[in-house]
């Protein structure tokens, strides 16, 4: 889907709020050439459930060919692990999560890891639309109703088989009730799907490099517990209303991302799309092996363009924190002119180019 500038005028205000701002700048700017993107050939990201079933499967069509195409990474190194394309992106994000997670690279890091995604789904796989997002209070609650995860064709699969051996979810001092499921997803598009890396705990957040092996070969089912008791607590719109109601990029990456937990029990919005989903999903290192994570990830894009549009002077070349996890005092400070790496996915970006969506080669929006 491609949006004219003249189609803002049909738009709702709620649409047109999410995404004209940030194409009236891109407009203002093009007489200096600051802004290379080109509004009349805007994509947009739409939310799951504003696509047809037919449109939906073929996004989960395409991320079923690139499980099927043959890994790049086996050919620059040793990667027993990565068996598909798929995997790569899985790979690249493991490798990385060192650097991009709970530090001040996770929001520019991740907006371009979902465009090269984007982009390897186009150029391989023959899509021909754009990466959807997962709005997450529309269904906050009750997972199992929304299309995304009600294990129809058309969803990203639902729920895993009931394991009894589940247990719940404890870090810091916040201890969580587990979900529904536990065991094998068990039915929609991705029924029988294998991951084949990781898992990781997370007491490897304290170490600076990941130990060896990091990329051995686990194949195992994917899992899901759909978690509504977390869903409804962390990802509801409330939330959504702080975290766009927050003065600085600094308050914007707490709300966000608020884990480990606090005395409070505040779970971030980050946090609570990811542990709302299952193990596969709390894994922070691989993650992207459940299809919906790019999805999740989409929305919090789209919270963080919808924040910087309100303020550009002041917010869309923000930037706080470092480039190691935790921000240790020793690690480096993140500054416009950083150098992130994507791997075998794509060449070298700094932060600054990401900072908008249509810079850096991209060229999107939302609904």
């Amino acid at each position: 889907m491609r949006l004219g500038f003249r189609d803002l005028q049909t738009l709702s205000l709620g649409t047109f709020l999410c995404i004209s701002i940030s194409i009236e700048f891109c407009l203002a700017l093009q007489s200096s050439q600051a802004c290379p993107c080109d509004p009349d050939q805007m994509s947009v990201r739409r939310e799951w459930g504003e696509l047809s079933p037919g449109e939906r499967i073929h996004y989960t069509d395409a991320v079923r060919c690139l499980m099927r195409l043959p890994p790049k990474l086996a050919a620059v190194g040793s990667f027993p692990g990565v068996r598909s394309r798929f995997d790569d992106f899985v790979a690249t994000h493991i490798n990385y999560t060192l650097n991009s997670h709970y530090s001040g690279l996770f929001l520019p890091w991740h907006r371009h890891f979902l465009w090269l995604f984007e982009q390897a789904l186009r150029d391989e796989c023959n899509f021909d639309a754009h990466l959807p997002y997962w709005n997450w209070p529309l269904w906050a609650g009750r997972l199992a109703e929304s299309p995304l995860f009600d294990g129809s064709d058309t969803s990203l699969s639902g729920d895993g088989s009931y394991n009894p051996a589940e247990q719940d979810i404890s870090g810091g001092d916040l201890t969580l009730p587990r979900g529904s499921g536990g065991g094998c997803v068990k039915d929609g598009p991705f029924k029988d799907m294998i991951i084949n890396l990781g898992p990781f705990p997370r007491s490897l957040l304290s170490l600076t490099e990941i130990p060896a092996p990091q990329f051995d070969y686990n194949p195992r089912c994917l899992n899901r517990s759909l978690n509504n008791f977390i869903s409804a607590r962390f990802t509801n719109q409330a939330h959504i209303a702080s975290l766009l109601a927050t003065p600085d990029i600094a308050s914007f990456q707490l709300t966000m991302d608020h884990w480990p937990a606090s005395p409070s029990g505040v779970l971030g919005l980050h946090g609570g799309g990811h542990f709302s989903l299952g193990s596969t999903m709390q894994d922070l290192f691989s993650s992207p092996q459940d299809p919906a994570f790019m999805l999740h990830h989409a929305m919090i894009d789209r919270l963080w363009g919808i924040w910087q549009a309100a303020d550009e002077e002041h917010r869309r070349y923000a930037v706080n924190g470092t480039n190691r996890i935790l921000n240790p005092p020793w690690a480096e400070p993140v500054t416009l002119g950083m150098k992130m790496e994507f791997g075998i996915l794509g060449e070298k970006k700094t932060v600054g180019e990401v900072m908008s969506p249509w810079n850096g080669g991209m060229c999107y929006g939302y609904t």
